[in-house]
């Protein structure tokens, strides 16, 4: 009996990560006022739809996979959370309140990121830019908040190239060869 073919969940999470991702520099570079639209693609996609490919991810034996999207899935999930606490004075968080919030990530990511750097080039360039757009964020919450537009600009590129290797397997698998490279690994 053949296998049955089943769908790449890392499309899914790639999608959700770049776009909350993106929204929310729209917002930290000043083009978005309101951080609404970011609670609710930080819950939905972002969150619970991240979290689900990470969950699929388990199912592959790709315990990257699955740390990253369940991971960056309760991270959305977590920050919309704190902006809702925020805007309804329930549990509020204060800048440092992030910027601890975010320090937290950032340590998660560079365990990832050193992984990233065995995987492939575009793995690793996603990884690279994520870290350092979490170093910058988490600059700007202790006391230099013009790092936050600096930080928008630099995370909208992490968040094309996320998007980029979400493309890479979308097109890839249809045109049945490799339209968009990967890259080597940095780290062999």
């Amino acid at each position: 009996m053949a296998e049955e073919k089943l769908g790449n969940p890392a499309v899914v999470g790639l999608g959700g990560f770049g776009l909350t991702t993106l929204v929310l520099q729209f917002h930290n570079v000043g083009w978005m006022p309101s951080v609404g639209p970011v609670v609710w693609l930080g819950l939905i996609f972002g969150g619970l739809a991240q979290l689900i490919a990470g969950l699929q991810e388990m199912k592959t034996g790709n315990n990257f996979g699955y740390c990253a999207f369940s991971g960056f899935g309760a991270f959305w999930i977590a920050l919309g959370m704190v902006f809702l606490g925020n805007h309804f004075e329930v549990f509020q968080a204060s800048t440092t309140d992030v910027g601890w919030f975010l320090v937290a990530w950032t340590l998660f990511t560079a365990i990832l990121w050193i992984g990233a750097l065995r995987i492939h080039g575009a793995m690793a360039f996603t990884f690279t830019t994520l870290l350092l757009g979490f170093i910058l964020l988490d600059l700007a919450h202790f006391g230099f908040p013009e790092l936050t537009v600096i930080a928008g600009y630099e995370l909208m590129i992490c968040a094309a190239s996320a998007w980029y290797m979400m493309a890479r397997i979308i097109l890839n698998e249809i045109y049945g060869r490799d339209l968009l490279p990967a890259g080597r690994a940095w780290i062999k």
